[in-house]
């Protein structure tokens, strides 16, 4: 674990702090932080940055509301620059949206970035707006009852392919499996952060659990 001292301040005494959230990987804001506001950050376990225009301490939602909470820092290979994975209670913004880096300067043609989120959108707005020809949208227009018998049948198709202990199309089943999964979370209201949060709380009991096992 890396000691204050140990990192690189500029001639200003500044060192940037890139803002990630913890649960989605989207960087939220780039910022700026001081010997002071980072140990103020590491005893609130919240962010609080140097103000660059106002030349003074400035701790992220206190006036919004929008507080940052920390998860961890971690130092750059030079020690002259940190990323804080945070778990925010609003915008990063100060314009309102959840992330600063909004505006696109290039996007590639031939490479697109893959996300299950990017996928739960391109669903849920299948299911909006119905496109025609689309097996997303004909899913819905089915409704529940069909939904759930392609879950189940994705179910199965992953237990034989994972029996035959072939890797290759146990991976392929599992991704129709997930994609279906998806739809019906769509199709039920529920969230790729509502399946993370329930996680995360599993992950606490587990670890507990852990812990009585080893001191029994």
């Amino acid at each position: 674990m890396l000691n204050i001292d140990e990192l690189k301040f500029d001639e200003k005494g500044l060192i940037p702090a890139i803002v990630v959230d913890a649960k989605t990987k989207q960087v939220l804001t780039l910022a700026y932080m001081n010997r002071e506001s980072l140990a103020v950050s590491l005893e609130k376990e919240l962010t609080c940055f140097w103000s660059r225009s106002r030349q003074e301490l400035w701790l992220k939602g206190e006036t919004s509301g929008h507080f940052q909470h920390i998860v961890s820092i971690t130092a750059d290979c030079d020690k002259d620059a940190l990323v804080v994975m945070v778990e925010p209670d609003g915008p990063a913004c100060h314009k309102g949206t959840t992330s600063c880096f909004n505006d696109e300067v290039f996007q590639s043609e031939s490479r697109h970035a893959f996300s299950l989120e990017g996928l739960m959108k391109l669903i849920e707005g299948r299911k909006t707006e119905k496109k025609e020809g689309s097996y997303t949208t004909y899913l819905f227009e089915k409704g529940l009852d069909k939904i759930l018998k392609k879950v189940g049948e994705e179910c199965t198709e992953v237990i034989i392919a994972a029996k035959a202990e072939d890797k290759k199309e146990t991976i392929y089943e599992i991704a129709d499996l997930t994609y279906h999964v998806l739809v019906l979370m769509t199709e039920a209201g529920i969230s790729i952060d509502d399946i993370m949060s329930e996680l995360a709380s599993r992950h606490v009991i587990d670890h507990k659990i852990k812990q009585e096992k080893m001191t029994s």
